[in-house]
């Protein structure tokens, strides 16, 4: 029987976007976070007492703004070298060997794979023969794992492989494979990277995305860590292991009926308890979103800044300074109840009318949403960010109709026009 470790997409010293700049949040914590989650994963490491560890790509988020980052990386393989703990690594597409201009050797304990060819290596202890291509460049687009070498015979054979698979949302379609040709190149286990979210694609073989260490934004929520993977014989078994050192949760918080400001903070005060007790022990970042049909939809939407304040303060009360506010988000909408008739005849009263037609088309709705959705493809950087807004259905675009609808009533009655 042995152990050995599954981790990807360190993106060592990427900074968490979101939180740095808002009132109360440990800046410091946060640049450090993801070299905490490495120095976890090699304390898991060696506490556990694997034969090795195989990482799957993107250790670095890019090029390093100076050494220390490469030497931060080489003192922890030097912590796994003196408990006999070798790794082995390839390169993804954010530290591709065409993106990293500067250079560190690693200790002889780690083992790199090629770029321009898929290579194997073995743990002769275990019986076991490692197959793997990093990225010679960022867009990779052809799937390597085509020219992987066929398993050796009476080895235990992994895959080690930074690939999108056949496809996530809100990731690059790099180095594509599908999950039937994984399973016929006869392997035990598929070692994946690229994918931020623990995924299980298959199971006879083991086909796995273990998902980031280290949550960055509020896309990437919930527990990070690795994937600790055990061989008996040929029984194999898995376990998620969290390392990450803060949180990002979404609060979903339905406000439909609510009639008044100090019952909506109540249910917001109800849902962060919930939170706060589900991650005992963890540092949170919190973005909370309002749903649901309510009268409050124009009070919220007319004075966020308020409603912002009112959610810190609420933050500060269920957690202290271990809970942090990323964003409140508005999705709630207005009861439909003005009709034309009580409207002014005005260009802003048309528009506001003319937005309540529009939520009711749903051809015009559907048709609009495939081509935010096509030009959407071509923003891969606003794409990327945390605070991004992706439309890809008829309810995405009807969503925003009536954030605009509400800021239109909000202006008309500060105007002085009662509807």
């Amino acid at each position: 029987m042995f152990r050995f470790v599954h981790c990807a997409d360190l993106h060592l010293d990427s900074p968490l976007r979101g939180l740095a700049a808002k009132d109360g949040a440990p800046i410091e914590a946060i640049r450090g976070a993801t070299r905490k989650a490495l120095e976890n994963l090699v304390r898991l490491c060696i506490t556990e007492k694997v034969a090795f560890l195989v990482i799957a790509g993107d250790i670095y988020d890019g090029d390093w703004e100076d050494y220390s980052t490469g030497l931060f990386f080489y003192s922890q393989m030097v912590r796994l070298r003196e408990h006999g703990i070798a790794v082995f690594l390839i390169r993804g597409n954010h530290d591709a060997a065409s993106q990293i201009t500067r250079r560190l050797s690693l200790p002889d304990n780690v083992v790199e794979f090629p770029v321009d060819r898929p290579e194997t290596a073995y743990v002769e202890a275990c019986k076991v023969a490692i197959h793997g291509q990093g990225f010679a460049s960022r867009a990779v687009t052809e799937d390597l794992s085509q020219r992987y070498p066929q398993p050796v015979p009476g080895y235990f054979n992994i895959g080690l492989l930074h690939t999108c698979a056949e496809g996530r949302e809100g990731h690059e379609a790099y180095a594509p494979c599908s999950v039937a040709n994984l399973i016929a190149k006869g392997y035990d286990y598929w070692a994946l990277g690229h994918i931020h979210k623990r995924e299980i694609l298959a199971e006879r073989p083991w086909i796995v995305f273990p998902g980031n260490l280290q949550g960055r934004h509020i896309r990437e929520t919930g527990s990070k860590g690795c994937t600790v993977v055990t061989v008996d014989g040929r029984e194999v078994s898995l376990e998620h292991r969290a390392l990450d050192v803060l949180r990002w949760c979404p609060c979903d918080v339905d406000v439909e009926g609510v009639e008044t400001t100090e019952d909506a903070l109540s249910r917001i005060e109800a849902e962060l308890w919930m939170l706060a007790d589900e991650h005992a022990g963890y540092p949170l970042a919190v973005r909370v979103t309002l749903t649901g049909e309510t009268i409050l939809h124009e009070t919220f939407m007319g004075d966020p800044e308020q409603l912002d304040s009112e959610v810190r303060a609420l933050t500060l009360l269920v957690a202290g300074d271990r809970m942090w506010l990323e964003k409140v988000q508005i999705s709630t909408f207005a009861p439909l109840s003005h009709t034309e008739s009580q409207l002014p005849e005005d260009a802003m009263s048309r528009l506001l009318l003319a937005l309540r037609e529009l939520t009711d088309d749903e051809s015009f709705l559907q048709s609009f949403a495939t081509e935010l959705a096509g030009a959407q493809k071509h923003l891969r950087t606003y794409m990327q960010s945390p605070g991004a807004l992706p439309i890809s259905s008829s309810e995405d675009v009807r969503a925003v109709a009536r954030d605009a609808e509400a800021i239109l009533l909000s202006a008309l009655t500060k105007a002085g026009r009662r509807i």
